[in-house]
């Protein structure tokens, strides 16, 4: 399917990279940055179409992928990346082997969430990439991490630099990138439009909590989050705030 992938160019060197037929739950963005002297790719989608082949422009500068977490929407192309980052908390994940499927209840069974009385999509997809494509021999590849990012950590394109902030709670290894100068947050899964999950076996809500505060006090002023549309800080404070409030 030549349309799998959609890209908008938003500014500033930054192009969004969606699957607008993956279900919500794994509709996530890819954020394409281009530096002077290199680029980087702030996570790699589900992986069910190669991005390599449907954009191929994405690797002509040998481009660092960088994780924010090792869920199955986020890294599921990183395999294709030569250089790859991510917290050490979450490479021993992406070693093993993330847990995936395209199927509703089985990949909710495998990540290990009670959905409740919310109804579970059988397929988590509306269309097929082509009509010889099978969902179930779908997986993400084994990985390894080739740069490990841990708080503080900088990363310079060459006239942009983006610092690393280790923000757990989603995932003990979730990380945002802040280019200071601009004030841009890359937010991962940290915090985006939408209900944030925590009920994960590998949440941590204390840990969540703490992440939320900082970032309610973080001087920014666009947000580019994991899911969904961009907001600026306002809508990141009313966000960390709701959050804060529901679990206190």
């Amino acid at each position: 399917m030549a349309d799998w992938f959609a890209q908008t160019d938003v500014g500033s060197d930054l192009i969004r990279i969606t699957e607008p037929h993956a279900n919500e739950w794994l509709s996530a963005n890819i954020w394409w940055l281009h530096g002077r002297d290199r680029d980087i790719v702030i996570d790699a989608g589900l992986g069910v179409v190669a991005l390599r082949t449907a954009i191929p422009a994405l690797f002509a500068r040998d481009p660092l992928v960088v994780l924010t977490h090792s869920h199955l929407d986020h890294v599921g192309g990183a395999p294709e990346f030569t250089d790859r980052a991510a917290h050490p908390a979450e490479a021993e994940v992406l070693a093993a082997g993330v847990p995936a499927s395209l199927y509703g209840p089985e990949l909710f069974a495998k990540l290990g969430v009670d959905t409740g009385d919310e109804p579970v999509p059988e397929l988590m997809l509306d269309a097929l990439p082509d009509p010889d494509y099978d969902p179930a021999a779908y997986r993400v590849e084994p990985m390894t991490v080739t740069r490990p990012l841990t708080d503080g950590d900088r990363i310079d394109l060459g006239g942009r630099v983006l610092t690393a902030l280790h923000l757990p709670g989603h995932t003990p290894g979730s990380v945002a990138l802040l280019e200071e100068r601009t004030g841009t947050l890359y937010s991962g899964d940290v915090v985006y439009e939408g209900g944030l999950v925590d009920n994960l076996p590998n949440s941590d809500v204390p840990a969540y909590r703490r992440s939320l505060t900082f970032l309610a006090d973080l001087d920014v002023s666009v947000v580019h989050p994991g899911h969904g549309d961009s907001f600026d800080r306002k809508r990141l404070r009313q966000l960390a705030r709701a959050y804060l409030l529901k679990t206190a």
